[in-house]
C-alpha cells in the first residue's frame, strides 16, 4: 500500500510539472524555499545583559558578571521542539562584544568569566543540543562591538570575518546568519565602516546554503517592526538599489509590504520578543505574552506569508522561565487545534477556468503538487463541503517556485441561495490565512481577481478556529 501511495504521489507531481509553467521573476532560490517552509523558530538573547538588567550593554562589563548557575541548552532545545519551532538563533555576541564561546579573536568572552572556571561554551552546548533534538541552529553576531580595541579601524573588518569563520567552522552548519543594523561607537569613540559585501562573500564561501538576514537581505529582510506583524499586503520582492546595510534601509512601510515589482526575492521575517524586553528581566516575569497573543502574532506573520522569529530569553540560571515555557506550550496547542481539521479535505472542487485537471492537488497536503489556471483574472474556485460546516478561516498557498502572482482575491460563502462576500485580500504568497466572522455553509467560492500571470496554487484549506483572536 505504501508503494502505491508513493507512486500515485509521484504521478500527481509529474502531472503538475508537465504543464510547463512560465515563472514570474524573480523567484526564490532553493535555499529560500527551504527557509519558507520553516515558518517559526526561536531567537535567544543571552549574555551579560541578562545579569545587569540592560538591553544594550556598554562593553565595559566585567566578564565575571556572566555566571549562569544551571545553564541547560538541552532545555532550550527541548522546549523549542515541543513548541513546534524548527530551530534556534542565538545571540552569540551582542553589541557589548561579549562572546558566548571562547573566541581567539577577543579577550571579552566566556573564557574570561568565572562561569565553569572559564571552560564553558554556550555556542557549543547549544549546537550539540539542537543536533540531539533534531532542530536547526542559527547565529546572531553583532558587527557592532563596544569592547574590541580594533573597532573603528580597517583591521576590525578582518577580525569580524575571522570571527564568523571561527563560528561557522567550529559550530556550524547554521541555517541562518543574522545581522542587525546597529552601528555605534566603540571603546575608542569611533564608528566602524562595515564591509558587508566582504562579510557576505565570506559567509557564502564557507556555507553556500546559508540564509542571511539583514534589513535588506541578501536572503531575507526585516519586516519593519519588532511587533511580529507583516503587512496584509506582502510581496516577497524588494528593491535594494540605493540602500546599504546599516546605512539606510527602505522605509519601514516598504519593508513591511515589499515592492510590487521588486527586482529581488527577499521575503520578510518577523522578529518579536515573548516579553517586553529582548533580554531576561525578573520584573517582566508577569508580562510574558499569552498563548492567545502569540497566536495572533502567528496569524499576522506566518499568516501573511512570512516567517516568525520569536525571542525567548533564558533567565539568570540559564533556563527558560516557567512562564515563558508555559506560554510556548499553550501557543503550540492553539496552533495544533486550530489547523487539525481541514474542512476542504473531502470537498468537491469546481472552477470556471479551462483547466479542470489537478484540482484535487489543492487539498492533497503534498507541497510538491499544485493546480495552475490557464486564464488570468477573475478565476473562481468553488469548494462544496459534505454537509453544512462551521468555519472562520481559509488558508491559501501559492506555488512560489514559479513566483508570486496574486494581486487581489476575495472569499464568499453560500448563504440563503446566493454567495455573500466575507473576505477581501491582496497578496497570497507562501501562505495567507484569511480569517473572518464565524459562518455556517456548505460552499465557499474563492475568486482570484487580478494577477501578474495565471495563478498557481499548491494548497487551499478551511478551518474553524475556536480561539480566534
Amino acid at each position: 500500500m505504501k508503494k502505491i501511495i508513493i507512486v500515485l504521489s509521484l504521478l500527481l507531481s509529474l502531472q503538475s510539472k508537465s504543464q510547463k509553467i512560465q515563472p514570474v521573476y524573480p523567484v526564490p532560490t532553493k535555499q529560500q524555499l527551504v527557509w519558507h517552509e520553516k515558518e517559526f523558530y526561536l531567537f535567544i538573547h543571552f549574555g551579560p545583559n541578562t545579569f545587569t538588567d540592560k538591553e544594550w550593554g556598554e562593553g565595559d562589563e566585567r566578564p565575571d558578571i556572566f555566571n549562569p548557575t544551571q545553564l541547560d541548552c538541552g532545555q532550550w532545545a527541548r522546549v523549542a521542539k515541543q513548541a513546534g519551532a524548527k530551530g534556534i538563533i542565538l545571540t552569540t555576541k551582542h553589541h557589548d562584544g561579549f562572546s558566548l564561546w571562547p573566541s581567539k579573536y577577543s579577550t571579552h568572552t566566556v573564557r574570561e568569566s568565572k562561569w565553569m572556571n572559564g571552560k564553558g561554551n554556550v555556542v557549543k552546548a547549544l549546537s550539540e543540543a539542537c543536533k540531539k533534538e533534531g532542530i536547526e541552529m542559527g547565529v546572531y553576531l553583532s558587527p557592532w562591538d563596544r569592547n574590541h580595541p580594533k573597532y573603528g579601524t580597517p583591521e576590525y573588518n578582518d577580525i569580524y570575518i575571522a570571527t564568523m569563520k571561527e563560528l561557522i567552522q567550529q559550530y556550524g552548519p547554521f541555517f541562518e546568519f543574522w545581522w542587525d543594523g546597529a552601528n555605534g561607537e566603540g571603546p575608542n569613540g569611533k564608528k566602524q565602516v562595515y564591509d558587508f559585501r566582504r562579510f557576505e562573500n565570506a559567509v557564502f564561501k564557507l556555507q553556500p546554503n546559508m540564509i542571511i538576514f539583514s534589513d535588506i537581505g541578501p536572503s531575507i529582510r526585516w519586516c519593519g517592526n519588532e511587533k511580529g506583524f507583516i503587512g496584509n499586503t506582502n510581496w516577497n520582492l524588494l528593491d535594494t538599489a540605493g540602500f546599504a546595510r546599516g546605512l539606510g534601509a527602505p522605509h519601514v512601510d516598504t519593508l513591511n509590504q515589499g515592492n510590487f515589482n521588486g527586482k529581488h526575492w527577499i521575503p520578510a521575517e518577523a522578529d518579536v520578543s515573548i516579553r517586553p524586553g529582548w533580554f531576561y528581566h525578573k520584573e517582566e516575569d508577569d508580562k510574558v505574552k499569552t498563548p492567545e497573543t502569540l497566536f495572533n502574532i502567528y496569524l499576522r506573520s506566518v499568516g501573511n506569508g512570512g516567517n516568525l522569529l520569536l525571542n525567548v530569553p533564558p533567565d539568570r540560571r540559564g533556563l527558560f522561565h516557567p512562564n515563558d515555557s508555559a506560554a510556548l506550550m499553550g501557543f503550540a496547542r492553539m496552533r495544533a487545534e486550530a489547523f487539525r481539521t481541514d474542512l476542504f479535505v473531502n470537498a468537491v472542487i469546481t472552477t470556471n477556468d479551462p483547466q479542470k485537471k489537478n484540482l484535487l492537488n489543492l487539498t492533497d497536503k503534498n507541497i510538491s503538487s499544485y493546480w495552475a489556471a490557464k486564464s488570468g483574472n477573475e478565476v473562481q474556485l468553488t469548494f462544496t463541503i459534505p454537509g453544512e460546516q462551521t468555519l472562520n478561516a481559509v488558508s491559501l498557498e501559492e506555488m512560489i517556485d514559479y513566483g508570486q502572482r496574486v494581486i487581489s482575491f476575495s472569499i464568499e460563502y453560500w448563504h440563503k441561495d446566493r454567495f455573500e462576500k466575507i473576505f477581501s485580500g491582496t497578496t497570497i504568497g507562501r501562505k495567507k490565512i484569511a480569517s473572518f466572522s464565524t459562518i455556517k455553509t456548505d460552499r465557499i467560492r474563492i475568486t482570484i481577481h487580478e494577477t501578474k500571470a495565471p495563478v498557481v496554487l499548491r494548497s487551499v484549506g478551511a478551518y474553524y478556529i475556536k480561539t480566534m483572536p
